[in-house]
């Protein structure tokens, strides 16, 4: 997810619809009144895969905006002002996520959407919401071409402003995986495989763009069928190839399986991957295979940043049975974007929802700027997060350790 040149690489660490309606009319236009009497509901929306293969990032997504907005309230923290999340299903399917949008535009209540994880499923959301003028904030999206347009290696340019994120991109990913492997990790010789996805295809372009201007020789490329389990085949290329190291673009739950059958091919060498397989489903559908496998992530581990502390201790008070996992942080620090941007808006407006809530909110969120979970969050002129950190983990003992902490800047 990122550009060219690696700066500071430091040794790193150890280690939640509203379809409020409430009781009140619904026929005021942005604002829904709040059924405990005075004020007004207001609703954030989610879409994420809440079931299915990719389930265990959805769910973390998921509870990370409830805590966000049960955190809001608590604290009254928009005078007048009741949030609520509306969580919607989208099975990681380009087709959810756009009817699932249509929804979200239909019910005035929401002024602003938390998700999706998948940029494929991003790209059927856009401009469903940016027509309504409905503020999105991805926690996980990577894909450059969502904030910089597909033309964005050469000319980048906006096509949606309603769209935002707090991850960092591909753009920046991609290389810093390379660099590490090649200069950190000292693989000069790489096998390069993709699901043929939006996120994984873009993901093992920019890696292996990278690698190759760095000195690093790809020795075999490989589209492999994300519906398939059977990856035998490509697992005897990768072991006649000479390959030192594998690098996949695409999610944990095809990642694991062709860890484990590229070892069991005879290939004794590791898998890399992105923020797609960093994921403890990874080690389980990898096995022992996993062990020296590698990932890069958004920004640096949760549990070691200072001001991750609160979220941490909150979610576990609150009692979810599903694990933040790698996006809890950026979903949460997304959801309080929306909440600022709310607060902005009534603010600016004597206290109360303006008329044209959507369009006032999607406009404070390009200035928001606050301390959140992941650190300083704001956007860049293109709605992408300014912070562009990173971390490089592998499986040791059946974990994800952190290894290295850093952050790359575009050349």
């Amino acid at each position: 997810m990122r550009q060219r040149s690696l700066i500071a690489i430091t040794a790193a660490l150890s280690a939640g619809a509203l379809t409020l309606t409430a009781c009140g009319s619904r026929d005021s236009g942005d604002k829904g009144s709040d059924a405990n009497g005075g004020g007004t509901t207001v609703t954030i929306g989610v879409d994420a895969p809440l079931t299915g293969d990719l389930s265990a990032l959805g769910l973390g997504i998921k509870n990370s905006v409830d805590l966000a907005v049960k955190t809001a309230n608590k604290k009254k923290y928009v005078k007048g002002v009741t949030f609520k999340i509306d969580a919607k299903d989208d099975q990681a399917q380009p087709s959810s996520g756009q009817q699932n949008s249509t929804a979200f535009v239909t019910d005035k209540s929401v002024l602003g959407v938390v998700g999706p994880l998948n940029s494929s499923v991003a790209e059927s959301m856009q401009k469903v919401l940016d027509d309504a003028k409905l503020a999105q904030v991805s926690p996980a999206n990577t894909n450059p071409a969502l904030t910089q347009g597909v033309n964005w290696q050469k000319t980048k340019a906006r096509t949606y402003k309603s769209y935002f994120r707090t991850a960092t991109t591909d753009a920046v990913q991609g290389p810093f995986a390379a660099q590490y492997v090649y200069n950190k990790a000292k693989k000069t010789k790489v096998f390069v495989i993709d699901d043929k996805k939006t996120y994984g295809a873009g993901l093992a372009a920019t890696f292996s763009a990278e690698f190759k201007k760095l000195g690093g020789k790809v020795v075999g490329t490989e589209h492999i069928n994300p519906d398939t389990k059977d990856f035998s085949a490509v697992a005897t290329k990768v072991k006649n190839s000479g390959a030192q190291v594998v690098y996949y673009g695409g999610e944990y739950p095809q990642a694991g399986p062709l860890s484990k059958q590229i070892k069991a091919a005879g290939a004794k060498v590791p898998l890399v991957g992105g923020d797609g397989i960093y994921a403890a489903d990874f080690i389980k559908l990898g096995g022992a295979a996993a062990t020296g496998d590698f990932a890069t992530s958004v920004g640096a581990p949760v549990e070691t940043l200072p001001s991750a502390k609160q979220f941490v201790a909150d979610y576990k008070a609150e009692g979810y049975k599903e694990e933040y996992a790698a996006y809890g942080g950026y979903s949460y620090d997304s959801a309080w974007a929306i909440i600022e941007a709310v607060k902005k808006a009534v603010d600016d407006n004597g206290g109360k929802l303006p008329d044209d809530a959507r369009a006032k909110v999607t406009a404070a969120l390009q200035g928001v700027s606050f301390d959140g979970v992941t650190g300083k969050v704001s956007f860049d002129e293109f709605g992408d997060a300014t912070n562009k950190q990173l971390t490089v983990y592998s499986v040791k003992d059946g974990t994800w350790k952190a290894v290295e902490s850093g952050t790359y800047n575009g050349s």
